[in-house]
């Protein structure tokens, strides 16, 4: 966990060459970081690109039950193809795995989240499921 807390929070969001959305966030998690994140996240699904997301918890404070309810409203309506956590402690995997049940269970879709030590066992993680979900969006000939 992180020693910052709200007032010295800090959220990175960028994407990568790779097409990955990484977020890496420092402190504890706000709503408004939260707000931050869906809509980053929903500005990919609307563009009909795939959603693949990078996260750099390593630093990450604690998620309040207000920014989960946040992203779980506003991730409705994103359709998500895999997200890759990497860095996480036990509190962070635990809340992170409610967090993206819900969401699934709100948009009744299910994707594949999974948790990694580090950032190149992820990245090469979504490489994979990168191909693999383009092979299934592929028109069969």
């Amino acid at each position: 966990m992180s020693d910052a807390g709200p007032e010295h929070a800090n959220l990175s969001l960028r994407e990568d060459p790779e097409g990955f959305l990484c977020t890496v966030v420092e402190g504890d998690l706000s709503d408004e970081m939260a707000r931050a994140i869906a809509a980053e996240c929903k500005r990919l699904s609307d563009s009909g690109r795939e959603v693949l997301v990078l996260c750099d918890t390593h630093r990450t404070g604690t998620i309040s039950p207000s920014a989960r309810k946040v992203m779980a409203n506003e991730m409705r309506a994103v359709r998500f193809d895999a997200i890759a956590i990497f860095g996480a402690s036990f509190a962070v995997r635990v809340i992170s795995t409610l967090a993206a049940k819900s969401v699934q269970i709100l948009t009744q879709q299910s994707y594949p989240v999974h948790f990694f030590d580090t950032e190149a066992e992820a990245r090469a993680w979504l490489l994979a499921q990168r191909h693999a979900v383009r092979a299934r969006r592929r028109p069969v000939a």
